[in-house]
């Protein structure tokens, strides 16, 4: 309870960070703009606003960039933004100053409000480990936290509750829904000796089961800490951005004391044409349109992408996707429906496929598994009338029995059906359906096998053209699942993936992400469940699925696939390339125009009005240039 209390505080606290920054932003953009109203008429009135708009929106900035300066001796573009405004105040020009702050204001908004939305890592993740469990002791059930938990405890998990921590099976059986950890969309059958997860979601039986590790040892904990450490790197392109921004305004402020002192006695200027010429190039070399060449090209290009059902948690993740060589995608619910299917019908002893699956989807529409839910359904969609049967009997882990019109029916897996009625014929078949990645249901009455049923995770429709198309532009395509090898390569082979990773835990995805980040460099991933969180984490970009997505994966990851259209990635990767075209194009035209006004201010002087127009000018053009990838943002962009 108490993390969940220090998780709100500080949600809370990052919110009202970023509105204060928004709300500063947009006062300084009010007094500026009534500044400039009031300038004709009331000179004096419109230097207050001015003032008052510097002060208001280069508070947060001038206070961050003062901290930096005592505690790190260093000087940040924070300060440097801060003191060319007020130069250029000081030599009368108040509204420049002003328009300085308030455009770096609305970028530090912007970024904080970024950096929020990408910083909600695992407050979901967090809510879905267990925090009590049932220990069983000499007879009696008592409930405690998670924490008090000893390897060796007996827990007895009761249907439909969630496994405590990892554990033996000691007694019971049943089917335990994995989901949230090796990502299977079909329960897996558990009984003595098999290994349960804590997270995960037992089924329809009990379980007796043993504690073979500690609350904070569970893979479950290790799927948090793997999120959390990914999140905490920091990438090597804003450690050289970080360094670039101190150097250049400790160059910056240095050149400026030195034209401020120097030229007097090296060129024979007077103190007056000095201090003019100094404050000039404070003026020109701060980097405004530098900071403008990236921002407003990537908001444009996140609306872009908004529009398009893509949503980004940053214009950092954009510029990455387009740099992507490789994508891995988690299979079930992402590269599939995350549903079984039946996939085929195959009859025996004279039935027709229409009689097995009236006969199979009677017994099972009193079941709750996946699997007869999905024999239900063909049942229903192809019209198939159901009949009530009588005594019916789950058999947990194996199947159904029950009887039907006075006869006696059984709905499972092979080991449920009576030996002798397994022919070579049927059991050929069997093995070539599950070959192919399918999971076999037979069906038997009081003469042997009549059918047998096969079922299977579709791909989504769209996913061997999404396939087919990054591969056009360059990117491979890789899987990485938790699912058993068989159906791995089924499923990869229909969809046209070359690259396969199967049978996989989380920790596992992670470990595979990282290999494939030194082959290729940069590497997406696209997942929707818990257990994906962590590779998704470590990823270059981790994309979501934003329909079958889990709220683990929503938050973790860094682009949210609105509706789950997996053709929508290569209209993001295209987007992206294209707004690096224009952040290096805006990026060389900002630092064309500064050097140009520096080195025309230093060789014969320029008005200050003419160095503002210049640096201002740019800034626009830069800002503009940007807001292009609003409407054409559709171009190839591999240029």
């Amino acid at each position: 309870m108490q993390t969940k209390e220090v998780g709100t505080k500080t949600a809370l606290s990052k919110w009202v960070s970023l509105k204060g920054e928004a709300m500063a932003a947009a006062a300084c953009g009010v007094l500026l703009a009534l500044g400039w109203g009031i300038g004709y008429v009331a000179h004096g009135a419109a230097t207050i606003l001015y003032g008052l708009a510097m002060l208001v929106g280069g508070y947060a900035k001038a206070k961050e960039g003062l901290q930096t300066l005592i505690k790190e001796k260093e000087i940040d573009v924070n300060l440097l933004m801060i003191v060319a405004a007020i130069g250029a105040a000081c030599i009368g020009y108040g509204a420049e100053g002003a328009m300085l702050i308030l455009i770096f204001a609305a970028s530090g908004a912007m970024e904080t409000y970024a950096m929020e939305k990408s910083a909600r890592d695992i407050s979901k993740l967090k809510e879905l480990k267990p925090e009590t469990g049932v220990l069983y002791l000499n007879g009696q059930e008592t409930v405690v936290p998670i924490e008090q938990l000893r390897v060796g405890d007996l827990l007895i998990v009761k249907p439909g509750e969630r496994i405590p921590t990892d554990g033996v099976v000691q007694s019971g059986a049943s089917a335990v829904n994995q989901a949230s950890i090796t990502g299977e969309s079909i329960p897996m059958d558990k009984q003595k000796g098999d290994e349960v997860y804590g997270g995960t979601i037992n089924g329809q039986g009990a379980l007796y089961v043993e504690v073979t590790r500690g609350s904070e040892s569970t893979l479950f904990a290790k799927i948090i800490k793997l999120v959390q450490e990914a999140q905490q790197e920091m990438p090597k392109s804003q450690r050289f951005v970080e360094r670039f921004e101190r150097i250049y305004a400790r160059i910056v402020i240095g050149v400026t004391l030195l034209l401020l002192v120097l030229p007097p006695y090296a060129f024979g200027w007077s103190w007056q044409e000095t201090g003019y010429r100094a404050m000039v190039f404070l003026v020109v070399a701060s980097p405004c349109a530098l900071v403008a060449s990236i921002m407003p090209a990537m908001l444009s290009a996140i609306s872009n992408c908004a529009r398009k059902g893509l949503l980004f948690k940053g214009g950092a993740h954009l510029e990455n996707l387009s740099r992507v060589k490789v994508i891995a995608f988690d299979k079930t619910g992402t590269l599939t429906e995350g549903r079984p299917v039946v996939t085929d019908l195959v009859p025996y002893r004279a039935f027709t496929e229409e009689e097995v699956l009236q006969a199979a989807a009677s017994l099972e529409c009193l079941s709750t598994h996946p699997l007869a839910r999905a024999v239900v359904d063909e049942a229903r969609k192809r019209g198939v009338p159901l009949d009530r049967p009588d005594d019916f009997e789950a058999l947990t882990s194996w199947g159904v029995q029950a009887s039907l019109n006075g006869e006696r029916w059984k709905v499972g897996k092979a080991g449920l059906m009576d030996p002798s009625f397994l022919l070579d014929a049927v059991v050929l078949r069997a093995q070539q359906l599950e070959a192919a990645g399918k999971t076999v249901v037979m069906v038997q009455n009081s003469a042997g096998i009549v059918g047998i049923i096969g079922l299977q995770d579709r791909i989504r429709e769209q996913t061997k053209r999404a396939i087919e198309e990054l591969r056009k532009v360059g990117i491979a395509s890789a899987m990485i699942t938790g699912d058993q090898r068989v159906t791995a390569d089924a499923i990869a082979k229909e969809a046209g993936i070359d690259l396969v990773f199967s049978e996989l835990l989380p920790e596992d995805k992670v470990n595979m992400v990282k290999q494939l980040k030194q082959t290729y460099g940069h590497v997406a991933m696209v997942g929707d469940g818990v257990n994906d969180a962590p590779a998704l984490a470590v990823s270059s970009v981790g994309i979501a699925m934003g329909v079958a997505g889990s709220d683990a994966a929503l938050e973790t990851a860094d682009l949210v696939l609105m509706n789950d259209d997996l053709l929508k990635i290569k209209e993001a990767v295209m987007l992206g390339r294209k707004m690096g075209v224009v952040v290096k194009q805006n990026m060389a035209f900002a630092i064309a125009v500064i050097l140009l006004l520096i080195f025309g201010n230093l060789w014969s002087g320029i008005a200050l009005p003419l160095g503002v127009v210049g640096h201002e000018g740019s800034t626009i053009l830069v800002i503009l240039n940007g807001l292009r990838l609003l409407v054409n943002g559709n171009e190839r962009g591999e240029e």
